[in-house]
């Protein structure tokens, strides 16, 4: 029988070879553990940090998309007497479809029923939020309309805020803002418009939800380009019936394209990239932003006095969107 041993060690001082961690300079004992907690801690800081930095690039984003959307409802007012309420929705609408068809060219084919599930609920979201909304500024001052649409946002993000109980105290903390900023309150409102502004509300919670998974599903402006032709089949049929050949006339069509542009095109942009950096409770309590904006934008652009109490509002909406944010980092 073969007689196996082992190899002779080699001569002098044996060097261990470490394959990570550290050693303890007291014991020498080498202890990997210290070094995988160390790593943990280095690459939460480095997630958080990351984190933080897109959720500020989204509230960028959103701020962009809000300044866009003021200017371009001041341009959409000029053409209420030439095309009406429903004529301004269509060309809006529609417009910003096909520019955003043409430039994005989206892919059709290969696409499962859920997609096309989310795009429709994204377009009639999309279609029935415009129509709600510009029939109710047609017969309420749009001070409260916005502070109206807005309670749509906020209930959804008490709804699905990953801390509900910091979700509900910023929401709570941006309702208080958003109903201080109404200048005249919302007494003597029409019912009809106020209930416009409420269906308009609802139909905006369905857009940050159906905004959202979109983004999830589709690659780059893809989904917002299809949910855009969706709205585009709802209101078009409203606006030719309300403004006939109007919207045929080269001023209207002019004005109409630069509505498209700054009410729809950039700001749905803009918060489709949002919502891909920030979860939608915070994104939608963000959305009490645009009553703050457009008192601002009043105050710089038409030289709109602010009252006390308007400037104790912005900073109650400022103070939750700042909080939402914070909220929404931590909870990713």
């Amino acid at each position: 029988m073969t007689d196996v041993t082992s190899p002779a060690a080699p001569a002098g001082p044996v060097r261990s070879v470490r394959t990570g961690g550290s050693s303890d300079h007291r014991s020498g004992r080498f202890t990997p553990h210290r070094a995988g907690r160390s790593v943990a801690r280095w690459t939460g800081r480095r997630s958080a940090h990351r984190t933080g930095a897109s959720s500020l690039a989204g509230l960028g984003l959103m701020l962009a998309g809000m300044l866009s959307v003021q200017f371009g409802s001041a341009v959409a007012a000029l053409l209420f007497p030439s095309a009406g309420a429903l004529g301004v929705v269509a060309l809006r609408v529609t417009i910003a479809a096909a520019l955003l068809l043409a430039v994005t060219r989206p892919r059709l084919r290969g696409r499962s029923r859920a997609d096309w599930a989310v795009v429709a609920g994204f377009g009639l979201a999309l279609g029935g939020m415009n129509t709600l909304f510009y029939l109710a500024i047609d017969r309420i001052p749009l001070g409260p309309a916005v502070a109206l649409e807005v309670l749509g946002p906020l209930a959804l993000s008490v709804a699905t805020a990953a801390r509900r109980a910091a979700g509900a105290l910023w929401a709570a903390l941006a309702l208080a803002g958003t109903v201080l900023l109404a200048p005249d309150g919302f007494a003597g409102l029409s019912p009809a418009g106020a209930g416009f502004a409420l269906g308009a509300g609802v139909m905006c919670a369905a857009y940050i939800v159906f905004n959202s998974r979109a983004g999830a599903r589709f690659p780059g402006l893809d989904g917002l380009a299809l949910a855009m032709a969706v709205a585009a089949l709802v209101s078009l049929p409203l606006g030719v019936t309300s403004a006939g050949t109007r919207l045929l006339d080269p001023g209207v069509l002019g004005l109409g394209a630069a509505v498209a542009v700054m009410s729809s095109g950039l700001p749905y942009t803009f918060e489709l990239l949002a919502l891909r950096r920030m979860p939608a409770a915070t994104f939608a309590v963000l959305m009490s932003l645009a009553p703050a904006v457009a008192a601002l934008a009043g105050f710089v652009v038409l030289r709109q006095e602010l009252a006390p109490v308007q400037c104790l509002a912005i900073a109650l909406v400022v103070a939750a969107s700042a909080g939402a944010v914070r909220s929404g980092a931590r909870g990713r």
